[in-house]
């Protein structure tokens, strides 16, 4: 007999039992816990541990390629800038006044100067104030003792990353072993063409976790690159510390998933290689011979995820006389597998939402999210 809903067993402390999950070999593993994607205290404890520690990333570095061009976002409650100085460098610094605490820029463009749009408060590029109304009446107030908090900021293989710790390794000392796996490709000369935001309704985790596996590609992605796959051409082993990855040979028919036939660079297999990664906590990554595509994600509460979506060409494809039929095709593409994954991710989380979720085994095509979850404990329990 099946109990009442109100009698079903509920989660309690979502930290303890992330760790009873992770502490099972993979052999026997099983999913994280729903409560680890449903509950707000678990949350503020991702933001505190990891998106507060962590770096972020916010596109790709071409993406603010002249003087002025910026971008923004908010990372664990800090709003922030991203801007290309004057003299060429990119920087991070806090995306709020330091009169009464607006936050400043919106979205992304490009500017010469930051103003407040509350009493015209106006800084530089480089975050030193330059301009304040009405203010030669206060004896205590120094313009030039005033300069915009500066965060951390870094581009890695043309990924530009942000963090709020001041203290974090810098990427190339915790992804030199990535670095090395994926060097063939030269994904630091691949171009972006496109960079969107999105929204929905989805825990993070579930998000990622759909793009750490391609064991959903035959049947979420049917109507598009499901049947250039085989499972058992799939290679998912153990991760490296900060990052996780999997690799799927593609079907030499597969459109621009395949080296350009004036690649020299790439032989055999890595021709039609495609490899899938992931640089925690949220840069998602999938990189074939012809083109990139990414998800940069970030929480909004448990049940919504913020994406920077964003994809480009490899230099081949892009110098090709026919690079627009080329990103032409590649877009549509992806936005039918990006419509796709939106519709197995949400409903993953009103699955995961039910009394009566509870955590299902995991296939040895699905070693990534075992890592991840491990990796998402050691944050959270320390």
């Amino acid at each position: 007999m099946i109990p009442p809903m109100t009698e079903l067993p509920r989660h309690t402390n979502p930290v303890q039992e992330l760790a009873a999950t992770v502490a099972a070999p993979f052999e026997s593993a099983r999913t994280m816990p729903p409560s680890v994607y449903t509950s707000e205290l678990f949350l503020k404890r991702e933001m505190d541990m990891i998106f507060a520690r962590e770096w972020v990333c916010v596109g790709r570095s071409d993406g603010l390629a002249n003087p002025g061009d910026y971008t923004t976002m908010e990372i664990a409650g800090q709003p922030i800038m991203v801007v290309r100085r004057a003299d060429g460098t990119l920087a991070a610094q806090s995306n709020v006044c330091l009169h009464r605490m607006s936050t400043m820029l919106e979205g992304e463009g490009n500017t010469s100067t930051i103003v407040c749009p509350y009493h015209a408060w106006t800084y530089g590029l480089d975050g030193q104030l330059r301009g304040a109304p009405a203010m030669g009446r206060n004896t205590a107030f120094d313009r030039k003792e005033n300069c915009l908090p500066q965060l951390r900021c870094t581009e890695w293989l043309g990924w530009l990353l942000v963090s709020l710790n001041p203290d974090v390794p810098d990427p190339s000392e915790n992804l030199s072993d990535l670095e090395e796996l994926i060097a063939p490709f030269g994904m630091e000369t691949y171009r972006q063409t496109f960079r969107e935001h999105h929204h929905w309704n989805t825990n993070w985790k579930v998000l990622a976790e759909n793009f750490m596996e391609s064991y959903h590609l035959p049947v979420c992605h049917a109507g598009t690159i499901g049947g250039f796959v085989d499972l058992e051409e799939m290679d998912c082993p153990p991760s490296g510390a900060n990052w996780n990855y999997h690799s799927i040979l593609k079907d030499p028919d597969a459109p621009l998933t395949n080296a350009h036939p004036t690649n020299t660079s790439l032989t055999g297999d890595l021709r039609r290689t495609t490899v899938l990664f992931t640089v925690y906590p949220s840069l998602l990554v999938t990189l074939t011979p012809g083109y990139f595509w990414y998800l940069s994600l970030l929480p909004d509460g448990p049940d919504h995820v913020k994406i920077i979506y964003g994809g480009g060409l490899s230099p081949d494809y892009v110098n090709d006389p026919k690079a627009q039929e080329h990103f032409a095709q590649l877009k549509e593409l992806l936005d039918r597998v990006n419509d796709e994954d939106r519709g197995c991710t949400e409903a993953v989380y009103r699955g995961l939402c039910s009394p009566m979720a509870t955590p299902g085994h995991l296939s040895h095509l699905e070693r990534p999210l075992y890592d991840f979850a491990t990796w998402i404990n050691d944050r959270v329990q320390r």
